[in-house]
C-alpha cells in the first residue's frame, strides 16, 4: 500500500516542511513562522525539487501577509515586497521559485484596493491553490509520461524529482508510479546524485516505501548500466527549461544526457509548464548556482579531501536539447522542434 509523502504541510496559519536532509533516518516536521524563516528553508534545502520550492514560497508569502494584515495598506505593500524580494534571493535556478512570487505579486496588484486582512486571506488561500494544482499537475504528467514506459522496462534516474520534489507524487518519479500503477513491472535505478545524494537518500525511500524496486549505483556507473543495455529508459525532472528545450537539473545529469544518447536510450525531462522560462532563448542564460565547498569536502561533516584543497560545487548543469528525447508536461509530450512546440504552451500575457 502506497504511503502518502507530504513534503509540506499548512497548518493553522503555519507552515511545516519535512525536513529532507535528515531523511532517511528520520521524519521530521520543521515549522515555519516567517518568509525569512521560509527562505533560510528553501536555502539550507529542508525542501528542494523547483515545483515543491515554488509552492514553499508561496507559503511563506501567505506567512508574511498574515502578520501584516493588521497593518495600514502602504506598509503592508512594502512588507510583502520585502518578504518577495528576501524569497527571491533563497536560490537562483529553480524558476518556479519566481513564478509562484511573480502570481502572489499579480494577485496582491489586482486586488490593491482591498482591506490587509482581506489580501492577506486571498495570499493563503492563493498559496492552497498553488499547491493543490501542483498536485494535480503532476498526476496528469504522471498519466502522459507513463505511456512511453514499457512493461518490463528498468528506469534509470538522477536526483530525486518525486513526492519530495513537489507538493506530492512527483515529476519523474510521477511518470514511474503512473506506469507502476497501471500495472506495469518495471524497476528503477536511482544514481546516488554526489553530494548531497538525493537518489540515495530520498528517491530510493520514497520507491521503497510503496513497494516499487528500487537499486542505488554511483553515479560513476551510470553510462556502464547504459552501454550493458541495462537500462531501456531515463527519466529525470527539470529545474528550469529553457524556450529551445535545454533544461537545467541537478549536476551529474548532463553526463547522463551523454551515455544516453551514445547507447540510443531514450533520455526523458518530466516537468510541469512552470518550469520553463519562456524568455530565456536557450541554456546558456540559466543561472547555476554554486553552493558551499564543504558539501563536497565534508560529506556528513567528516573531511574527504586533504587539509587545505577547496572544491568547485554546481548544483546544476543544463543539459542542452539535442541530447532530450521529449518533454513531459501536463499539456501533453513535448516533441522536437522544442523551440516551436513550447511556444505553443506559453500562457497568455497578462
Amino acid at each position: 500500500m502506497a504511503k502518502t509523502v507530504e513534503t509540506l504541510r499548512w497548518r493553522k496559519g503555519r507552515l511545516e516542511l519535512l525536513d529532507q536532509t535528515v531523511l532517511p533516518e528520520k521524519v521530521v516536521y520543521r515549522p515555519l513562522t516567517s518568509a525569512r524563516e521560509t527562505a533560510a528553508g528553501i536555502r539550507d534545502m529542508l525542501v528542494r525539487g523547483a515545483p515543491a520550492i515554488g509552492v514553499t514560497a508561496a507559503f511563506g508569502m501567505a506567512l508574511a501577509a498574515g502578520q501584516s494584515s493588521g497593518l495600514k495598506p502602504a506598509a503592508f505593500r512594502r512588507e510583502m515586497a520585502r518578504a518577495g524580494k528576501v524569497l527571491a534571493a533563497s536560490r537562483p535556478t529553480a524558476v518556479n521559485l519566481f513564478w509562484a512570487l511573480e502570481r502572489m505579486g499579480r494577485l496582491l496588484e489586482e486586488n490593491a484596493d482591498l482591506p490587509p486582512a482581506d489580501l492577506a486571506k486571498m495570499v493563503e488561500e492563493e498559496a492552497l491553490e498553488i499547491l493543490r494544482e501542483d498536485i494535480e499537475i503532476n498526476r496528469t504528467m504522471g498519466r502522459n509520461g507513463a505511456a512511453l514506459i514499457d512493461d518490463g522496462d528498468v528506469v534509470l534516474t538522477h536526483c530525486n524529482a518525486g513526492a519530495l520534489a513537489t507538493a506530492g507524487y512527483g515529476t519523474a518519479l510521477g511518470v514511474i508510479r503512473a506506469a507502476w500503477e497501471a500495472g506495469k513491472k518495471i524497476s528503477v535505478i536511482a544514481d546516488e546524485t554526489r553530494p548531497r545524494c538525493q537518489g540515495a537518500r530520498l528517491t530510493a525511500w520514497e520507491l521503497s516505501r510503496e513497494g516499487i524496486p528500487v537499486s542505488v549505483i554511483a553515479d560513476t556507473a551510470a553510462g556502464s548500466f547504459l552501454r550493458r543495455g541495462i537500462v531501456k529508459k531515463v527519466v529525470v525532472g527539470a529545474d528550469r527549461i529553457a524556450s529551445n528545450g535545454d533544461v537545467a537539473n541537478k549536476i551529474g545529469t548532463y553526463q547522463v544526457a551523454l551515455a544516453a544518447r551514445a547507447n540510443n536510450v531514450p533520455f526523458y525531462v518530466a516537468a510541469p509548464v512552470s518550469t520553463i522560462d519562456f524568455d530565456l532563448k536557450s541554456g546558456d542564460e540559466i543561472p547555476i548556482e554554486e553552493r558551499h565547498p564543504s558539501e563536497v569536502t565534508h560529506p556528513g561533516g567528516r573531511r574527504l579531501t586533504p587539509p587545505g584543497v577547496t572544491a568547485l560545487n554546481p548544483a546544476f548543469d543544463v543539459t542542452p536539447s539535442k541530447y532530450v528525447t521529449a518533454i513531459i508536461t501536463e499539456k501533453g509530450i513535448v516533441r522536437k522542434p522544442f523551440r516551436r512546440a513550447i511556444a505553443q504552451l506559453r500562457p497568455p500575457r497578462r
